[in-house]
């Protein structure tokens, strides 16, 4: 008797906390940050162990550019599911975007940590894509002389290609163009194109055309290609 009366007293509870959840998603997808974390505060409050709510204040957090207290929500799903890797990608992105925004002697006291939460992502789960992604874009954008490094950006860029042909050739591309080399950039978001034949692909070797290698005609005749399709 006492098991039915809880369950009756808690069960309408549940389901306002999921119905909370679930609009909360909604209004995160609309970016409607503000209400969707009024929502996901709500359903912390009944349940505050739901670890999803957790991860989306972090990145509503991180949306709104408020770098720490993204990182506290992020390090208390860590402290949870020291395995999950999503969790330490997602610390280093964040990290990352704040070394952006400090000064130059803090910033570089921050590389270390950045740099190894994208590599503990990789340890935990081996085809992760978007990790590989950021650690190409710290060693291009870091000089060499604080760990910056070409042959270390190319070699997460191989790793790419053997996970996703798409994301390795347009990683690839990424690192010819941003060394000006707009010939061998063509050449590789060409081969993204032909696999993938998405937007994505589409954009980036259109604006090369358009903006780098200052050929409109290329441009034009791709979009219309594209657009065939």
């Amino acid at each position: 008797m006492k098991k039915s009366v809880l369950f009756f007293i808690l069960f309408p509870l549940f389901m306002v906390s999921q119905s909370n959840f679930e609009t909360g998603e909604k209004l995160f997808e609309a970016g409607k940050y503000v209400q969707a974390a009024s929502l996901f505060e709500s359903a912390l409050k009944t349940n505050p162990n739901d670890l999803k709510a957790i991860e989306y204040l972090g990145d509503i957090a991180g949306k709104q550019k408020q770098w720490d207290k993204a990182l506290g929500y992020y390090n208390k799903l860590k402290k949870v599911k020291p395995n999950e890797a999503d969790y330490h990608y997602k610390c280093g992105g964040v990290m990352g975007m704040k070394a952006k925004e400090v000064n130059k002697f803090k910033a570089l006291g921050m590389i270390g940590d950045i740099r190894s939460s994208f590599e503990k992502a990789i340890a935990l789960d081996p085809k992760h894509i978007e990790a590989r992604w950021a650690l190409i874009e710290l060693n291009l954008q870091l000089p060499g002389i604080v760990g910056g490094s070409q042959s270390k950006a190319m070699q997460y860029s191989n790793e790419l290609l053997k996970i996703s042909p798409v994301d390795g050739y347009l990683s690839r591309g990424h690192i010819e163009e941003y060394f000006d080399r707009y010939s061998a950039a063509e050449i590789q978001y060409k081969k993204a194109h032909e696999i993938g034949n998405s937007k994505v692909t589409f954009q980036k070797l259109y604006q090369l055309y358009l903006k780098k290698l200052n050929n409109p005609k290329k441009a034009q005749e791709l979009k219309v290609q594209f657009e065939k399709n």
